[in-house]
């Protein structure tokens, strides 16, 4: 066996290693944002009494996002409900693509964040026309944008994606 032989082998190791965890993370936040969003729509009466203040600068309500991220582009009809839709699976299916080659963990855990975050926002508009924000962050005028676990999923996979490579990089010999 050379060690060429032996050097691929551990980068395809790397990369199961890798996509296996991608995927049990995107797994994690799809389920957790969908069980937060069905159990807010129909297991609270929050959509019938919202905001609920949760503290000074964290409430629970109800927002339906037609549009994409903050509110941009709303369609109010189907067919911009469709596209978004579509936006969002392919966007999933590039980045499980993506996902199977790299061999970076803080990557691959990025990238699942970002699956399971598109995932449950395009479950959220095929089902409900629209995807359903709750989270409101707020301090003193300071109002941020109402999200839902999906896109906190994204943003933060997001971060790992840009950082790992760098932590990699610097972690190197």
């Amino acid at each position: 066996m050379t060690s060429k032989t032996l050097a691929g082998d551990g980068r395809e190791a790397g990369q199961n290693t890798c996509f296996r965890a991608g995927v049990i993370l995107a797994l994690i936040v799809l389920a957790l944002d969908q069980a937060s969003k069905l159990a807010l729509l129909f297991g609270s009466e929050l959509r019938l009494t919202y905001p609920w203040v949760i503290t000074s600068f964290f409430d629970l309500t109800v927002v339906w996002n037609r549009g994409i991220s903050y509110g941009l582009f709303q369609q109010d009809g189907d067919f911009g409900r469709w596209i978004l839709a579509s936006f969002k699976i392919i966007a999933a299916i590039v980045l499980i693509v993506w996902l199977r080659k790299t061999t970076n963990r803080l990557e691959a855990l990025g990238l699942g964040m970002i699956i399971g975050g598109a995932v449950g926002n395009a479950i959220d508009r095929i089902a409900h026309g629209a995807v359903f924000d709750f989270v409101h962050l707020h301090w003193g005028s300071f109002s941020w944008y109402v999200f839902n676990i999906a896109d906190a999923g994204i943003v933060i996979g997001v971060v790992f994606m840009v950082f790992g490579p760098l932590l990699e990089r610097k972690a190197a010999p």
